[in-house]
Formats: structure tokens, sequence, C-alpha cells
């Protein structure tokens, strides 16, 4: 994964939710474009979770794949399993 394949899904319009897997097998679902940061040299990134009032940060190394969700797709996926 590269920082250049997840700012294009971050800056994609319209916006459709996604979700990263990561290698150790979790995964973190980013349902707006507000809930997702990027560190200036690309490496950290930070998800954002408005329904419990927490953040994950996460080494975009371990970052594996982005999965584009159906923008009306809800099943709660990657709610930091």
């Amino acid at each position: 994964m590269t920082i250049d394949q997840l700012r294009q899904h971050h800056r994609a319009a319209p916006f459709r939710p996604f979700i990263l897997h990561l290698t150790d097998g979790r995964s973190f679902r980013v349902d707006h474009p507000e809930f997702l940061s990027i560190t200036g040299g690309g490496r950290t990134v930070i998800v954002g979770y408005s329904d419990r009032d927490a953040i994950e940060i996460l080494d975009l190394l371990l970052v594996t794949s982005i999965e584009v969700l159906d923008s009306r797709s809800d099943n709660g996926a990657g709610r930091a399993a």
C-alpha cells in the first residue's frame, strides 16, 4: 500500500467509505473523509470514530489493502476488529 493509493481513495469525489486491512488481520473502516488524517510524511495514518470518541493510529507500512465499499453499505465491518 502506498501513500498515493490511500490519498486517491481519501480524496475521491464522491467519497466512498472504505476499510483499511492490516497485516495482523485487524481492519478499520473509514466512513467519511474527515475521519482520516495522514501525517505530513505519509507514514502515519489516524482513523477517527465519532460514535465512540476514539482514534486509532496506524503505520501505513502495515496496511495491506483497501476495500472500497458501496456508499449505501452498512455492514459494520472494521470497527476496530
